[in-house]
């Protein structure tokens, strides 16, 4: 008996076609719903060179700013309603308190004045921003 060879058993394999077809089905669904994530007041934003901010687990405050000077803030259900300077500000200093870390960025048209969206980004610091950054389009 010691010379029979026993034979070998073939390893199991997996079959990874389902698993490659699940992640395309993914990889297409998430093409077609992130830029529907994207929310906010339409403001044309003005174009410049600039690098992506990284991803950050924090959902970003934005203020945006239309050219007739109006204030927008993404939060909340009415984010698409007009708010005075004075409410967005305490709105973003509450949020803050709760979340240091969440990033405050500004919308502002390419066509609203300066002094605007300066006094805008001042109020947001002294409401403990630590930093206000500005959202621009890359050239086309």
């Amino acid at each position: 008996m010691a010379g029979r060879r026993q034979k070998k058993k073939p390893m199991a394999e997996i079959n990874v076609v389902p698993y490659i077809d699940v992640m395309l089905v993914l990889l297409v669904v998430f093409m077609i719903t992130a830029p529907l994530l994207m929310q906010g007041v339409k403001v044309d934003l003005p174009q410049a060179p600039s690098t992506p901010l990284d991803n950050k687990d924090e959902e970003p405050l934005i203020i945006s700013v239309k050219t007739d000077g109006t204030y927008y803030l993404n939060l909340g259900k009415d984010e698409k309603l007009a708010k005075p300077l004075t409410d967005i500000t305490s709105t973003v200093a509450k949020v803050l308190r709760q979340k240091p870390t969440t990033p405050v960025l500004v919308w502002g048209d390419h066509s609203v004045d300066y002094g605007v969206v300066v006094n805008l980004m001042t109020q947001l610091q002294k409401a403990g921003a630590p930093s206000v950054g500005l959202v621009t389009e890359p050239p086309r």
